[in-house]
């Protein structure tokens, strides 16, 4: 049975494939030479002795539909900045989560945090497209990149002067993970070959992680207890989505979150 994972990948390796007609490499490498420099994605995650948010700009994910009828990506991201997250993701796959890179864009545009681009990363004109669209780092997934892509999309990310979130869910990629080079590490919490979600995962896990990287929860983080937890673990920041995006107020839920809320 094809997984959710790869159904995903599939319909990724023709979008990118369309998308090279419309905009040819030569178009992009242009414009990302235009950008400004980037910021400083893990800096802003070490700013501080407290285990920092990411705060995500997603509007629907595969497993749960829409999250959020009125979305307004500018102005969530606002919003997050202005109650204290340390960095902002934006989703930028339409199929499955109905995001774009206009959204990071716009985002960029009127945001002062570092802003990751999160997708499925499998081409190496993905990133161009993020950088060109002012991205300051791309997340990369070990699970749908072996060990040469890993490296080199990694090294290709900083020649453009991006910064790489290296992802991986199965513990067996870690090594290959550090072997890549990568010292910024995301741990999901979320199988995505099924959708299936454990917090416990990053906690099996972080005992194998070398302590100079910075180490990064992601996915099923949904309580301040949950990130006091993952904090007191060695956990440096937590990448939230869904809680923030369900959330009716959404400024208040992650002051609640960060322990600001009154």
């Amino acid at each position: 049975m094809t997984t959710v994972l790869e159904t995903i990948v599939a319909q990724k390796r023709r979008e990118v494939e369309e998308a090279k007609f419309i905009r040819p490499v030569q178009e992009l490498e242009k414009q990302a030479a235009q950008q400004p420099a980037a910021r400083d994605f893990r800096k802003a995650l070490e700013a501080s002795p407290d285990i920092q948010i990411i705060a995500e700009v997603k509007k629907a994910s595969p497993s749960s539909g829409v999250l959020c009828p009125d979305f307004d990506p500018v102005a969530i991201a606002q919003i997050y900045e202005a109650h204290g997250a340390a960095c902002v993701s934006v989703l930028t796959d339409k199929p499955f989560f109905r995001g774009s890179l206009a959204d990071l864009k716009c985002v960029r545009a009127k945001v002062g945090l570092p802003i990751l681009r999160k997708d499925f990363i499998i081409d190496s004109y993905q990133l161009l497209e993020a950088r060109a669209a002012g991205a300051d780092a791309v997340l990369l997934i070990a699970e749908i990149l072996d060990g040469p892509a890993l490296t080199r999309y990694l090294q290709e990310s900083l020649g453009l002067g991006m910064q790489a979130l290296v992802e991986l869910y199965d513990p067996g990629n870690l090594q290959r993970v550090l072997d890549s080079g990568a010292n910024l590490i995301g741990v999901n919490n979320r199988d995505l070959r099924d959708f299936t979600t454990r917090l416990e995962h990053t906690l099996d896990i972080i005992a194998s992680v070398p302590a100079d990287c910075c180490l990064v929860s992601e996915s099923g983080i949904r309580t301040r207890a949950d990130i006091i937890r993952l904090g007191k673990a060695g956990v440096r920041a937590v990448l939230i989505g869904e809680t923030l995006m369900r959330a009716g107020d959404i400024g208040a839920k992650l002051d609640e979150l960060r322990g600001t809320g009154l």
